[in-house]
């Protein structure tokens, strides 16, 4: 019995109605689906490495145990290392602050000043006290959201529930990876598969480059930004290294904001611009690297996610779901983008695309033929 080909209004239908089903999802559980979306980030993420072990004989469950411990091990030995370091260079610039502020303000002061002969003070008060009462009460609402936010409980939870069921999902879906794909494929639409599994296998294409290769140049340039940066001799510079390498998942974003980071506390701490100009070098040269070297190489030109959507994706993801939405932020953006290509392939594949542009011409005859 032959089944009647599905007209287009059903197919849109239906995957309008499994996307609202996806977002409603994701809304109703966003509480707890930290640990889950992480613990599925790790498990594609290692999951290469279980393949390949399984290929010399190694069954998956033991093979995911090696690699999952081994990872969560490298990761506990780095946060080990890195976290008091962090937290002196912390106490030093919370120390250093009250400082910096003076010494910005003395560099403002002929600017004010000057303003001040132009639009004048409120109520008798200069332009410069008005800008230190509302910078001194920035500081002092920033202090009270971070006190707060360290000890919320939600965050407390958030991250117990990290530590405790992440390894435990990744090691699952570590272990069942080849079972879930196939069940996944099997309640593929029989009629659309095969287009179903192109767009699958493009934005896995997406998301392994994007994600591995970049993960990897971030990782490369944090470190080496915090070590030559501490070698200089830039107060914070560990700090400033590895939070410009985190900010480097985004493509060049994270070299300029520690650029402009780095400059101005080599000002304000030396206030000599050859200073200024070895810590410029720095991510200039991490720059040139990253652009013409790491990249290419980890990344490829072929991924197609541009810096900008990615930085939006982030952006949006955060505002709407805070730190849940900022992970699933690239791998959405991944699948748009690909879906997006393949409705502007089909539309221009479409009559409606044809029958807007130049209709051919007739071709004329030759030799009365």
């Amino acid at each position: 019995m032959s089944v009647k080909p599905l007209k287009p209004t059903t197919h849109m239908i239906f995957w309008g109605c499994a996307t609202i089903l996806f977002i409603l999802t994701i809304i109703l559980f966003k509480s707890v689906l930290l640990p889950f979306v992480l613990g599925i980030a790790v498990a594609y993420l290692l999951n290469p490495i279980v393949n390949k072990l399984g290929d010399i004989g190694i069954a998956r469950a033991p093979a995911a145990i090696i690699i999952l411990g081994s990872f969560l091990l490298i990761i506990a030995g780095f946060i080990g290392v890195v976290s008091p370091i962090i937290y002196r260079e912390l106490s030093q610039f919370s120390n250093d602050l009250p400082n910096y502020i003076e010494k910005f303000w003395g560099i403002m002061s002929p600017i004010t000043a000057r303003l001040d002969q132009y639009i004048g003070g409120a109520q008798g008060e200069s332009l410069e006290s008005l800008l230190k009462q509302n910078s001194s009460s920035a500081i002092s609402v920033a202090n009270y959201v971070m006190q707060k936010f360290a000890s919320g409980g939600q965050a407390v939870m958030d991250t117990i529930s990290v530590i405790i069921f992440m390894p435990i999902v990744a090691y699952f879906m570590m272990k069942e990876w080849l079972n879930v794909t196939k069940w996944v494929q099997d309640l593929m639409p029989r009629h659309s598969k095969e287009v179903i599994m192109g767009l699958l296998e493009q934005i896995n294409k997406k998301l392994s480059g994007f994600v591995r290769g970049q993960i990897t140049v971030a990782v490369f340039l944090g470190v080496a930004y915090a070590i030559a940066l501490s070698i200089a001799g830039l107060k914070y510079g560990i700090l400033i290294g590895l939070l410009s390498g985190l900010l480097s998942v985004i493509p060049m974003f994270g070299s300029i904001v520690g650029l402009l980071v780095s400059i101005t506390v080599a000002w304000f701490q030396a206030g000599d611009i050859v200073f200024v100009g070895i810590i410029a070098a720095i991510f200039i040269a991490g720059q040139l690297i990253e652009g013409n070297f790491l990249t290419p190489k980890l990344v490829g030109d072929s991924v197609g996610l541009h810096p900008l959507w990615v930085f939006f994706s982030l952006l949006a993801g955060g505002a709407l779901l805070g730190i849940l939405g900022m992970f699933l932020a690239v791998p959405i953006a991944a699948v748009i983008g690909v879906l997006i290509a393949f409705g502007l392939k089909k539309y221009k594949e479409s009559a409606y695309y044809k029958d807007i542009d130049v209709k051919e011409k007739p071709k004329k005859i030759k030799n009365g033929k």
